[in-house]
C-alpha cells in the first residue's frame, strides 16, 4: 500500500478550459489578488484548511528518539485522523534536525503554505521553547498535540471521573507522575481550572514528580520548565519519591513510562482514588492491577480497556473550530471549551464510561462548535 495518505484534487480536468482555470493562465488572477492582499490566500487556496504536522522524530510514541524517517508512519496516521474525523487536510513534515533554532527557522519558512502548525513527537524540554517561539513569531495557530491534546482529553475525563466518585476540584490532591511534554501541559491546564468560571475553585494541591522524585521550589538542577512548575505546585514543599507524594492523594496521573505505579502506592491514596495511567503502549500500571489495589476509576491510553484517553477526541475538532473561526491563535479559553464539550458529551458518567468513544463521529462537531465560539468570544481571530 506504501503509506496511508495521498494527495487528491478537488477539481476534475476534462477539457482545455478546465486546464486553463486550474493552471495557467487562469491561476494568474488568483496570484494577483493575493499579491494585492495576503489575506486573499484564504479565499483562493487551501491554506484555510491545511495543517503542517511537524516532527523531529525525537519522542515518538513510547519508542523514543527514532528519527524523522521512523516517525513518518505516525505523522501519516495523524493526517488520516485529521481528514477522517475533522475534514481537515494535513501533511507530514519530518525534519532532519533536532536543533531548536533550525526547527523554528524551517517552520517559519514553510508557514505561508499552511493554515496552522501541529507540533508532534518533539522531546521535552525543547518542545516548550519551539512552541512558545513559534506562537509569538507566526500569525497562524501553533499547537503541540503531545502537550495540549493530551491535557484536554485528560481533564475532560477527570471532570467525569470526579462525578463518579462525588468529589470536587477544590478539595483534591492531584499527583502528576512525569514532567515531560504531557505532564507539564496537564499540570498547567489543571492550574487553569481555578480560573474557569464554570469550575470556580482551584484544585486543593498539585504535586508533580519526575525521575528524581517530587518537584519543589528550590530543588537543585531543575530546568526552566520544571522551575516554572515548582513555582505554582507543591505549596508545602514536600520532598521525597512518588510513594511519598501519593499519600492521601485523590488523583494519580501517570504520563511517564511503563510499570512506574505499584499497587501499594494506590493503597496509600485517599478513599475512592482515581488513577490515569497514560503511558503507551504499556501503562504505568495495568488497569486490572489498579482496580485490585482499590482504584475507583481507571483510565489509560489504550483502546483495549475502558476509558481510553485518546487525543483524536481533541485535535480534529479543535482545528476544525479554529479554521471555522479563522483564529490566528489557540488560547486557554479555546482549550477549556474543548474540555467542556468533551466532558458534557457523557451525560451519565460511570466507572467504565467517563470519556467519549474515539470513533463517535458526533464528537468532532461538538468540539469544533465550542472552540469556534470560544475563539470568537475571546477575539482569537484578530
Amino acid at each position: 500500500m506504501k503509506g496511508k495518505i495521498e494527495v487528491c484534487s478537488k477539481i476534475r480536468i476534462e477539457s482545455r478550459k478546465d486546464l486553463s482555470l486550474v493552471y495557467t493562465p487562469g491561476v494568474a488572477q488568483a496570484c494577483i489578488e493575493i499579491a494585492k492582499n495576503k489575506d486573499n490566500v484564504y479565499n483562493y487556496t487551501s491554506k484555510g484548511n491545511i495543517v503542517a504536522i511537524v516532527t523531529d522524530g525525537s519522542a515518538v510514541l513510547g519508542l523514543g528518539n527514532i528519527g524523522p524517517e521512523a516517525a513518518l508512519p505516525v505523522m501519516e496516521g495523524k493526517a488520516v485522523l485529521f481528514k477522517e474525523f475533522g475534514g481537515v487536510d494535513a501533511f507530514p513534515i519530518c525534519l532532519d534536525t533536532q536543533d531548536v533554532e533550525d526547527i523554528i527557522h524551517t517552520v517559519k519558512r514553510i508557514a505561508p503554505g499552511f493554515g496552522a502548525i501541529q507540533l508532534e513527537d518533539i522531546a521535552a524540554p525543547r518542545c516548550f521553547e519551539i512552541e512558545d517561539r513559534l506562537k509569538k513569531e507566526l500569525n497562524i495557530p501553533v499547537f503541540h498535540d503531545d502537550q495540549h491534546g493530551t491535557a484536554i482529553v485528560l481533564l475532560a475525563a477527570l471532570i467525569n471521573a470526579l462525578k463518579v466518585v462525588k468529589k470536587k476540584f477544590g478539595a483534591l490532591k492531584v499527583v502528576v507522575l512525569g514532567a515531560g511534554a504531557a505532564g507539564t501541559a496537564t499540570t498547567k491546564i489543571l492550574k487553569c481550572v481555578g480560573y474557569n468560571p464554570e469550575m470556580c475553585t482551584p484544585i486543593g494541591e498539585i504535586i508533580v514528580c519526575d525521575r528524581d522524585g517530587i518537584i519543589y521550589e528550590g530543588r537543585p538542577n531543575l530546568n526552566a520548565p520544571k522551575r516554572e512548575i515548582a513555582s505554582y505546585t507543591n505549596r508545602k514543599k514536600i520532598k521525597g519519591t512518588i510513594a511519598d507524594a501519593v499519600e492521601g492523594a485523590d488523583v494519580l496521573i501517570g504520563v511517564a513510562g511503563p510499570d512506574l505505579i505499584k499497587p501499594y502506592m494506590i493503597q496509600k491514596m485517599a478513599k475512592d482514588p482515581i488513577v490515569f495511567a497514560m503511558a503507551n503502549p504499556v501503562p504505568e500500571i495495568m488497569p486490572d492491577q489498579a482496580l485490585e489495589a482499590g482504584a475507583a476509576v481507571v483510565a489509560t491510553g489504550r483502546s483495549d480497556f475502558p476509558n481510553q484517553i485518546n487525543n483524536v477526541l481533541a485535535f480534529p475538532g479543535l482545528f476544525k473550530g479554529v479554521f471555522e473561526a479563522k483564529a490566528k491563535t489557540i488560547n486557554t479559553e479555546m482549550e477549556l471549551a474543548a474540555v467542556h464539550a468533551l466532558a458534557d458529551f457523557i451525560k451519565t458518567p460511570s466507572k467504565e464510561n467517563i470519556i467519549a468513544d474515539a470513533l463517535d463521529k458526533r464528537v468532532v462537531p461538538a468540539v469544533a462548535e465550542a472552540v469556534k465560539k470560544a475563539a470568537l468570544r475571546t477575539k482569537a481571530d484578530i
